[in-house]
């Protein structure tokens, strides 16, 4: 049983690195079509012509209504896992979203995602962007002010090794410290709960992502 967990996770950190290796293939790409695009548009305005871009990921829906956050209510599994069951949108929105739980597990969200590949803020984050980013797999680490310096210190070591994760403070949230993938959330006691390396093992580029291989990078900073 150890022998296959050992080779389940050398498998899937694999399969990680090489959508890594994809992203940054994808990244170099977009620059150069980024920069072959401005030129384009400077000889198109000289000679009078209009330029329009429009590019976006996925399912691009950018509309001026309020986004439908999520219907429906959580199932607690038998692991502490608590999956939604129910409708979680995934219509991009310029409006603000009001989720139904803190952090939220899904719902419409912003079209532009925060970066999430190992990245540790300081600060909390705007719901909108985040969701973005568990839409295309990555485990959302947050934290607010009960959990122990010790703890926020280990978690922080723990995502920023880890590709497709983000870690925030979140002081609206219930309990100390939560592990949220899409669709899916639990509360876990510490660093060092085992839970932790269960919930990243399960869900980090989980079967629970609407966009698998999705980027991570080229979003939000902060």
């Amino acid at each position: 049983m150890g022998s296959a967990n050992k080779t389940g996770s050398a498998a899937r950190k694999a399969r990680i690195e090489e959508m890594r290796r994809t992203e940054q293939v994808r990244e170099r790409r977009n620059r150069f079509l980024v920069i072959g695009g401005s030129v384009v548009a400077v000889v198109a305005l000289v000679a009078g012509g209009v330029f329009v871009v429009k590019s976006q990921s996925g399912d691009d829906k950018d509309t001026a209504a309020d986004g439908k956050a999520a219907s429906g209510h959580f199932v607690t599994g038998a692991d502490g896992v608590k999956t939604w069951k129910g409708t979680l949108g995934r219509t991009h929105v310029s409006k603000t979203v009001t989720y139904p739980t803190e952090p939220p597990v899904g719902g419409d969200h912003n079209q532009v995602w925060m970066n999430c590949d190992g990245e540790v803020y300081t600060k909390a984050l705007d719901n909108m962007n985040a969701v973005h980013s568990l839409e295309h797999g990555a485990v959302w680490v947050t934290y607010n002010s009960k959990a122990s310096k010790a703890d926020v210190d280990a978690l922080a070591a723990k995502v920023e090794k880890t590709p497709y994760t983000l870690m925030s403070p979140d002081d609206a949230q219930a309990d100390p410290i939560m592990l949220t993938a899409w669709g899916h959330q639990r509360t876990v006691t510490g660093a060092s709960d085992a839970n932790v390396d269960a919930f990243f093992e399960k869900f980090v580029q989980g079967e629970q992502t609407p966009e698998p291989g999705a980027a991570c990078t080229g979003g939000l900073p902060q």
